[in-house]
Parts: structure tokens; C-alpha cells; sequence
């Protein structure tokens, strides 16, 4: 019997801590703490400030995430392969953007975004073009852009930037799932996050799902942009419009993964959710000027020869 409750008490010890470090309530355990301490001497997880949230505009995508994109802590956004790069990597500039305008609603002084690229990451994928970021909304003046070599450097200068309120969002990119950045790396880094007052937002390069301290991980693909809308009201044939993400919370308190198709309009700064298009659509666009792809060679036409007749030949062996 003693085996026994040693072991139940070492798997609610284990309870405990996972719960602790997903940053969410065990009923159960939450009334063994009270039984525990009837005098109240320990702040209990719901006596502590509520943590500190900026709205998306995306109410159904707000409400997963409970207020909106944590302004304390650590948020995980990843890609599947190295061609996605790109719309993880937009995804999470837009994300910025909206760090960058809250602060100046709210008053206060503007603060640059960091971004921390591992030499690795920016290799696999390139590094941010200064024009189509400021193309993009984000104002690239308020923007620092560090480049380490190693994987360790990366996560110093993040936690050293984490630990002092001088950004208003910290991007740190990097490839894979690299051995430093196991569990414990992922825990201190969002610590940090939380005592710094800094949103952190890690860009995993071609990751796959592992465990980690975040609140939330997404997975981002691209999706096919929608026509631009001419001042009428009608959709310009052919066009590409602002650019479109396709958000799935891997990580959450939703029972399965929610996936949002989101569009990114940096005139206005906003993402706006919207359907995703038909596959025929998406597969293949019909041009609104339809022309041929490849001028017609001198002296012979540019159409497809038909086939002559096929002639079998006997095997040689």
C-alpha cells in the first residue's frame, strides 16, 4: 500500500509540473493545494494577475486564445518545410506590426522590434528584405536584426534582450529542433519573457511538434491570395491580392487543432479572416489576359505538332 501512494504522489508531482509549465488549472490539484494550505500563507495559480493580451481583430481565433496574442510570454509559430518559410516568417512580421501600432495607440513611446536570426535559418531561407518588410507594414526604422552564429548566441541575446523592456516584440528564427533549445531552454526563455513584459515570439524553421513552455504554437502555410478589388466593387481577373496565411493552433486549450485562413492588409494593418477558395480556383487561376506563355520559334508555328504514326519495334533482346 505504501508503493502505492508513493506512486500516486509522484505521478500527481509530475501532474503538477507539466500543468505549471502549460500554464494551465488541474481542477483536481487546484483543490489538493487549498486542503494543503487552509491558512492561505501561498498565492494560489488564480489569485495571479491575469496575463496580458492584444485582440487580433480575428474574434474566433481571440477567443482560442483567450484575449488575444500574449504580450507576456512565449508564443510558437513554426513550418512544416523550408519552401513555408516565407508565410511563417510574414505571419510573425504581421504579428509584429500589431505590437508596434498597439504601442502607439496606447501612448506610449515607439520600441523597435528584434529580430534574432540564427546564421543557419537565414541561410536555409534567406534574411528579411528591409523594402517588402517595410512594404508590409512594419516600420524597418524600429527594426534591430541580429544574425549569430550558433545556436547558443541566439538564445543569449534573447534572453538578454528579454530581460531589459526595450523591444516591443522579439522575434528569434531557427532551423529544426536543435538539441540547446530542448525544454528546459524553451521554459527559462518564456520566464523571461513574462518578468520582461516582452511578447517572444519563436519562428521555428521546418519544425516538428515537441514539447515546449509556450502558450500557443501555430503552424503556418501559405494559401492562395484572393484578386485585388477594384474601387467599384468587383474583383480585378488575375490580380494577386494581399497575402494570405493559413493558421492552424497546433497548441491550445481547444480539444483539436483549429485552422483560420487569415489575409494580411498591411495598408490597414489588420488580418481578416475569409474563405478559403474553391481548389479548382486555387489550383489554377484563369489569366485575365491570356496570351502565350512562349513567343512562336522563327519559321514554324507555335502550336503542338500533331503525332504521326507510332511504329513498334522488335526488342533487340
Amino acid at each position: 500500500m505504501a508503493d502505492t501512494a508513493v506512486q500516486r504522489e509522484t505521478v500527481l508531482s509530475l501532474r503538477e509540473t507539466i500543468a505549471r509549465i502549460e500554464n494551465r488549472r488541474l481542477p483536481g490539484v487546484v483543490r489538493a493545494a487549498k486542503a494543503a494550505d487552509p491558512g492561505g500563507f501561498r498565492q494560489r495559480e488564480e489569485d495571479e494577475p491575469g496575463r496580458k493580451a492584444l485582440a487580433l481583430g480575428v474574434p474566433d481565433l481571440d477567443d482560442l486564445l483567450e484575449g488575444g496574442l500574449p504580450l507576456e510570454g512565449m508564443t510558437e509559430i513554426r513550418n512544416a518545410e523550408t519552401r513555408d518559410a516565407g508565410a511563417a516568417a510574414g505571419f510573425a512580421a504581421a504579428l509584429s506590426v500589431l505590437c508596434q501600432r498597439a504601442r502607439l495607440e496606447k501612448g506610449e513611446p515607439a520600441a523597435p522590434v528584434l529580430w534574432i536570426s540564427q546564421s543557419m535559418a537565414s541561410t536555409e531561407a534567406g534574411m528579411p528584405y528591409g523594402l517588402g518588410l517595410k512594404a508590409f507594414g512594419l516600420d524597418v526604422r524600429g527594426l534591430v536584426f541580429s544574425l549569430p552564429r550558433t545556436i547558443k548566441d541566439a538564445l543569449w541575446i534573447a534572453e538578454a534582450a528579454l530581460s531589459v523592456p526595450s523591444f516591443c516584440a522579439v522575434i528569434l528564427e531557427i532551423r529544426g529542433n536543435p538539441a540547446a533549445l530542448a525544454l528546459s531552454e524553451s521554459r527559462r526563455l518564456h520566464v523571461r519573457s513574462r518578468a520582461g513584459h516582452v511578447p517572444l515570439l519563436l519562428l521555428r524553421q521546418s519544425g516538428h511538434e515537441e514539447a515546449s513552455s509556450a502558450f500557443f504554437r501555430f503552424l503556418v502555410e501559405p494559401a492562395p491570395a484572393r484578386e485585388r478589388p477594384l474601387p467599384d466593387g468587383s474583383m480585378l481577373r488575375g490580380s494577386i491580392g494581399h497575402p494570405v496565411f493559413h493558421v492552424i493552433a497546433e497548441k491550445s486549450r481547444a480539444p483539436a487543432p483549429l485552422g483560420f485562413f487569415l489575409e494580411w492588409n498591411p495598408h490597414d494593418r489588420r488580418l481578416y479572416p475569409v474563405e478559403p477558395l474553391p481548389a479548382a480556383a486555387a489550383a489554377d487561376p484563369e489569366s485575365a489576359h491570356s496570351v502565350a506563355r512562349l513567343s512562336a520559334s522563327s519559321g514554324r508555328s507555335g502550336r503542338a505538332q500533331a503525332l504521326g504514326e507510332l511504329v513498334a519495334f522488335p526488342r533487340a533482346s
